[in-house]
């Protein structure tokens, strides 16, 4: 979230894009307060708080359209998204995978998770996906992707730092790449 909101502040976004809300389904979340450092408007809507699924994405997506929201970008969060959300926001609605799809996804696969599995399968290459989001995880349009080096003495926490650093400068360049292509 933050090398977005640097890149539409200062980087390859400024002035093509925007940052009109920040949701989190976690009250905890270190992006809220990232949020509120930028003047960013932040909602948390907790699973918890609604009888069913159904409410739970109507509220996400209530607070979307409220902000007139033309891209949804997702960055550490981890749940499955509703599939009302995901046919209005069909192709405008990213996500950032910490390994080169089609390898290292689906469910399970994410944070520290894949750069194990990498690790042990002994991977010479890894790096940052991001994706179109669709019904199933990390199964849609790759948009962008770059490789980072896995070297056999490499842990999975080096392994991590590496697709980090990627994934700060695909995120922004993915999204120029969406806006440019056409909402």
């Amino acid at each position: 979230m933050q090398s977005i909101a640097d890149s539409a502040n200062r980087g390859i976004l400024k002035g093509l894009a925007e940052i009109v809300l920040i949701i989190s389904n976690n009250p905890n979340a270190y992006a809220l307060k990232r949020a509120e450092n930028e003047n960013i408007k932040a909602v948390c809507i907790e699973r918890k708080s609604f009888e069913d699924e159904k409410s739970f994405n109507g509220a996400i997506l209530e607070e979307l359209q409220n902000v007139e929201a033309d891209i949804v970008c997702l960055a550490g969060y981890m749940r499955m998204i509703g599939q009302e959300i995901i046919d209005i926001y069909r192709g405008r609605m990213l996500n950032i995978h910490p390994a080169l799809l089609p390898k290292f996804g689906g469910k399970g696969m994410y944070g520290c998770h894949v750069h194990e599995v990498v690790v042990k399968a002994g991977e010479k290459k890894s790096g940052a996906t991001v994706h179109f989001v669709e019904g199933e995880y990390d199964t849609g349009k790759i948009i962008i992707q770059r490789e980072v080096e896995v070297f056999k003495s490499d842990t999975s926490q080096d392994v991590a730092k590496k697709v980090l650093a990627v994934e700060h400068r695909i995120y922004p360049e993915a999204i120029k790449k969406v806006i440019e292509n056409g909402l």
